[in-house]
C-alpha cells in the first residue's frame, strides 16, 4: 500500500479510561497512583489485559442514517468478537472461537433474529439500531459485571448529500423537500450509498519465540462496481486492522483512507462510546466500551502522537473529538430528535486548517470567549477576543434566542440539530495542555500530550435557552481520527494512513488515558 497511499502515521496509545476520587480543588489534577485500588476501569477491560478481540464497525451515510443497503452488503454493522482459547491440559496449544459469525454480520432489513428480544424490521434505518443492539449482546464481556461492555466502535461515514432526496431531516424534522444554498457533493442518484464492507476475520498469528496474538479487520470502498482484487485503483478505500503488541499488552488499530472523485468527503474514526444510551451523533440506544462517562470539568486524556503526512490540506486531523447531547434548555436528550441537540468539540491540528472567526466574520465565533480565570470576552472586543483560537463555531438550528450575528451547523448531517465548536493550536489552549502554535505535534514532531480536556470543554460557550438551568457536560463519545473534504474533486486524491494503539497503563510506551475525577 506504500505506492497508494502517504505515509501518515499517527501513535496513539489509549490505555484506560478510570474513575479516581479527589479533593474539589485539585478536581483537575486527578493523577493515578500505582496502587490499582485507587481507581477502578470506566473502560472495558482494564489495562488492555485482555488476549481477545472486540471490535465493532458501523458505516452511514450523511445524516448518520443508512438509506438503503448496498448490495449483498447486509445492514452496515458489523462485529469482530473473538477469543483466544487454550486447548486442555495443553497450555501451550491455542484455537480461536468467533462469537460472531458471518450470517450474523451479513443480517440485512427484514430477516429475523436468533433472539425475540431484536425486531426484524424492514425499514433499514431501525433494523440497524437492532441489529447494533444483537452483535453486542455476542460480544458481551464474560467478566459478570453489571454493567457489561461489547466492542470499540470503528466508524465510517459518507459525506456526499443529494438535495434532491428526503433521506436525512432538517434539524430532526422529516421535510418533503430540501431547499437549501448550501453546497454538497453528489454524483447524482445513489451519491449517499453505503460501501462495501469485506471482513478478515480475527485469526491466530504467530511472532516467534512461542508468542502469538490475534489479528484481523476490516476494509472496502464506497464505489459499488469496483473489485478490490484487481488493486484499489482511483476508487475510494478504507481498510482497519489490528493485532496485539504481546511485549506491552498493546492492540494496534492501523487505519487507512482515500478519498476518489465519486466519494471526496469521507470519515474514519476509532471511537470510544457509551455503554449504553444516545452515544454522540445518534438517537438511539447504542452499544460500546465506556462503563462510566467523563463530565466536564473532570478529565483528562493523555497520548503520544508521531504523525509522518498530514494526509494534505483538506484533511482534518481530530486529536480529540468529543461529542453529546443535551436540549436546548439543558435536560438530558430524550430520543425526540425536534429537540435534542448533539454538541461537538473538536481539536484540529493541520496546521494548514485556517480560522473562520474572524473580527470580520463574527458569526463564525462562540458569543463570547471564557479565559482560564473565568473572565468573559465578548467577540466584539477585537482587541482581545482570540479569535484565532477558533476554526469555526456554529449555533443548533432549533434555538429560539440566538445573538446576531450567528451561522446555523449544517441541519442534515446527523439525525437532530448540532452545534459545533471547532478549535485551533493556540496559547489559550495551551494551559490546558494542548497545542499552543500550529504545527506543534504535527510532521516531525512527534511529543506526548497531557490534555485537559474536561476542564477545557467546561470553558467553552454552547448554547442555552436563557433562564434555564444549565446542562451536565456528560460526554458519551471520545473519537480519534480523520475528516477529509477534497474541495478540489478534479486534483489528486486525499489520501491518508495512521495507526492507534491501545494498550496499558504500565506500558513503557507512551499511551492515552482519560481520567475521571470526582468532587466530594
Amino acid at each position: 500500500m506504500g505506492s497508494l497511499f502517504s505515509r501518515f502515521f499517527f501513535l496513539l496509545l489509549l490505555s484506560q479510561l478510570f474513575f479516581t476520587q479527589c479533593s474539589s480543588h485539585k478536581s483537575t489534577e486527578c493523577l493515578p497512583s500505582h496502587d490499582s485500588s485507587d481507581y477502578i476501569s470506566a473502560v472495558g477491560d482494564p489495562g488492555m489485559k485482555n488476549p481477545n478481540v472486540r471490535v465493532g464497525f458501523e458505516a452511514w451515510n450523511f445524516c448518520n442514517e443508512v438509506g438503503a443497503e448496498a448490495p449483498n452488503m447486509g445492514s452496515p454493522r458489523l462485529a469482530d468478537c473473538a477469543d483466544l482459547k487454550t486447548l486442555p491440559f495443553r497450555r501451550h496449544s491455542k484455537f480461536v472461537v468467533h462469537k460472531v459469525n458471518e450470517w450474523d454480520n451479513k443480517l440485512g432489513a427484514g430477516q429475523k433474529f436468533p433472539s425475540e428480544d431484536f425486531k426484524p424490521y424492514l425499514n433499514p434505518d431501525l433494523y440497524v439500531v437492532e441489529k447494533e443492539r444483537y452483535l453486542g449482546s455476542l460480544c458481551e464481556n464474560d467478566d459478570y459485571s453489571s454493567d457489561p461492555w461489547s466492542f470499540w466502535m470503528i466508524m465510517l461515514k459518507n459525506g456526499n448529500f443529494d438535495v434532491n432526496s428526503t433521506l436525512c431531516p432538517e434539524d430532526g424534522k422529516r421535510i418533503s423537500k430540501i431547499i437549501t444554498d448550501r453546497k454538497f457533493p453528489c454524483f447524482g442518484e445513489g451519491c449517499m450509498n453505503q460501501p462495501l464492507v469485506y471482513h478478515n476475520y480475527s485469526r491466530l498469528e504467530y511472532l516467534g519465540k512461542g508468542r502469538l496474538s490475534l489479528t484481523g479487520g476490516f476494509y472496502g470502498t464506497y464505489e459499488l462496481d469496483a473489485d478490490l482484487r484487481h488493486g484499489i485503483g482511483n476508487n475510494s478505500y478504507f481498510s482497519v486492522s489490528w493485532h496485539k503488541n504481546v511485549t506491552t499488552g498493546s492492540w494496534i488499530f492501523s487505519h487507512q483512507l482515500a478519498t476518489s472523485s465519486k466519494y471526496p468527503w469521507l470519515m474514519l474514526y476509532l471511537r470510544s462510546d457509551a455503554t449504553r444510551g444516545f452515544n454522540g451523533g445518534y438517537h438511539y440506544d447504542g452499544r460500546g466500551i465506556m462503563r462510566k462517562l467523563p463530565e466536564s470539568p473532570n478529565f483528562k486524556v493523555r497520548l503520544t502522537l508521531d504523525i509522518k503526512n498530514g494526509g494534505g490540506k483538506d484533511s482534518q486531523f481530530y486529536l480529540v473529538d468529543i461529542g453529546s447531547c443535551w436540549k436546548n434548555n439543558g435536560d438530558p436528550c430524550d430520543g425526540d430528535t425536534t429537540t435534542d441537540v448533539t454538541r461537538y468539540s473538536e481539536m484540529i491540528i493541520n496546521p494548514e486548517t485556517n480560522s473562520r472567526c474572524r473580527p470580520d466574520n463574527l458569526k463564525s465565533c462562540p458569543p463570547y470567549h471564557v479565559t482560564a480565570s473565568g473572565e468573559k470576552i465578548h467577540r466584539n472586543e477585537t482587541s482581545r477576543f482570540p479569535y484565532s483560537a477558533y476554526h469555526l463555531y456554529c449555533s443548533p438550528g432549533n434555538a429560539m434566542h440566538l445573538e446576531e450575528p450567528y451561522d446555523i451547523c449544517d441541519p442534515y448531517s446527523n439525525p437532530m440539530a448540532q452545534e459545533l465548536m471547532q478549535l485551533l493550536p493556540h496559547p489559550e489552549w495551551a494551559v490546558h495542555g494542548y497545542p499552543k502554535n500550529k504545527g506543534e505535534g504535527w510532521v516531525g514532531d512527534p511529543r506526548t500530550w497531557v490534555l485537559d480536556v474536561g476542564a477545557l470543554s467546561n470553558r467553552l460557550y454552547f448554547y442555552q435557552d436563557p433562564g434555564t438551568k444549565a446542562g451536565r457536560r456528560i460526554w458519551t463519545s471520545i473519537n480519534v481520527g480523520v475528516e477529509i473534504y477534497k474541495l478540489d474533486i478534479g486534483s489528486e486524491r486525499a489520501t491518508a494512513e495512521w495507526s492507534v494503539e491501545v494498550g496499558s497503563l504500565g506500558s513503557l510506551r507512551s499511551h492515552f488515558t482519560i481520567k475521571l475525577c470526582v468532587v466530594d
